[in-house]
């Protein structure tokens, strides 16, 4: 039920001209990238591929439909009996994609495919912007690792979808244990201020904490005065303690005070961990500063300003009355879509860089240009499913593939030009 409602009154339409059995191909791609981006990130294809096995109306949501006149009975009966019984073929998670970028095809019956609009967007607007937006954290963090802790700011139940997009683009650990739980995801966490707070001082919250989690654990300095903080943490932890954390303040500055605090207490190998409102660009600002990893939340599960992909889902190609495909295309101005099932490939120079996305009609494959689309879905039923690890692994070689200009944090153009054929 995860869907709009002109979904079902389309395929009832559908039902009673004789088009809904009609073979179709439907598209998922962006007209643009949101924010002026150089380059998105695909995820959520697993997520898709899940959801599409579920993709079922049972006696409740028959009930619920007939007892609100959604639809007629006899599309009530066609969505009973629903099986995707087509072909998906797409991008896989964590390969880069541009404007026109066809990341998911999807082809059947027209009522079997015009249901799926709904779901697929839903879940790939969402997770490629959160992933999108990780991918640039990662790059502006240099190697330096980030934990998603963003799963209060968003809604409960996408925020172990955004762990899951994080991690795919390179996110070391997530703070949401539901993401652990359902995806396998590393997870992380010590206290908040609250737990300084409880106690009658800090020294008893650090001996607290430190009696519970070990000398490793990470302890948060900024409640009170940072400097006194740092000095009694190493008193009680020793010169082995783990990570401290800074929250607020010019993050910067507080990080050469304490690094040099630290390294004169003789706590070399004691890291420093910031959190606070944290976005690519304040990453990036960070890049001189002794800091040794990051904390993001609210930037990231709201795609650092651009919450949604703007994914569209089009009809592209359709079989007419004599039983011949068809290219359809929307014209609008504005909003014009290229009709015809594509193909996509990754046209890569001399030196193994990209340097242009070629989506063609013709399905010929262009010497030395890298094939994007797998097959997902055969005959209604997964092949392409694999693990987050890989997906992980494809990202980091998709992100190396890319030009320089693809690396800038600034609004501009896409990295790499669309070339349709």
């Amino acid at each position: 039920m995860l869907t709009d409602h002109y979904e079902l009154t389309m395929v009832q339409a559908a039902l009673r001209s004789g088009a809904a059995s009609r073979r179709t191909v439907f598209e998922v791609f962006a007209r643009r990238l949101p924010g002026a981006r150089r380059y998105g990130v695909v995820a959520g294809t697993g997520r898709v591929l899940d959801a599409l096995e579920r993709f079922r109306f049972g006696d409740e949501e028959i009930a619920f439909l007939r007892d609100n006149r959604v639809v007629d009975e006899p599309t009530l009966d066609f969505l009973a009996s629903y099986r995707f019984s087509g072909r998906v073929r797409g991008y896989p998670e964590g390969e880069c994609y541009f404007p026109g970028s066809p990341i998911m095809t999807v082809e059947g019956t027209f009522a079997e495919a015009v249901l799926l609009e709904t779901l697929i967007l839903s879940i790939f607007n969402h997770d490629c912007a959160i992933a999108t937006a990780a991918s640039r954290m990662v790059h502006a963090a240099g190697g330096r690792p980030l934990i998603e802790m963003g799963t209060r700011r968003t809604h409960e139940m996408s925020a172990p979808a955004a762990a899951r997009a994080a991690y795919l683009a390179g996110f070391a650990a997530t703070s949401n244990l539901m993401a652990g739980r359902a995806y396998g995801l590393p997870t992380a966490g010590t206290a908040a201020h609250a737990f300084t707070l409880l106690h009658d001082s800090e020294e008893q919250a650090f001996e607290a904490q430190l009696a519970a989690l070990g000398t490793g654990t990470t302890l948060l300095v900024d409640t009170y005065d940072v400097e006194q903080a740092v000095r009694t943490a190493v008193e009680l932890a020793g010169p082995e303690l783990g990570a401290v954390r800074l929250d607020s303040g010019d993050l910067g500055e507080a990080a050469h005070e304490v690094r040099k605090q630290l390294d004169a207490l003789g706590a070399h190998r004691t890291r420093i961990l910031v959190t606070s409102d944290l976005d690519e660009h304040a990453i990036a600002a960070l890049a001189a500063a002794p800091v040794d990893g990051y904390g993001v939340g609210t930037s990231l599960v709201t795609g650092s300003g651009s919450p949604t992909a703007a994914l569209v889902y089009k009809l592209v190609a359709r079989e007419d009355a004599s039983g011949v495909m068809r290219a359809v295309a929307k014209k609008s101005v504005g909003k014009p879509s290229r009709g015809g099932r594509k193909d996509a490939f990754r046209e890569l120079d001399g030196t193994g860089t990209a340097a242009a996305e070629l989506v063609l009609t013709s399905g010929a494959a262009p010497a030395g240009a890298r094939p994007l689309q797998v097959e997902l879905v055969r005959d209604g039923e997964v092949v392409g499913r694999e693990s987050l690890a890989d997906a992980r692994a494809r990202h980091r070689r998709a992100f190396a593939e890319l030009p320089a200009v693809a690396h800038q944090l600034s609004r501009g153009d896409v990295a790499l030009p669309t070339v349709f054929d």
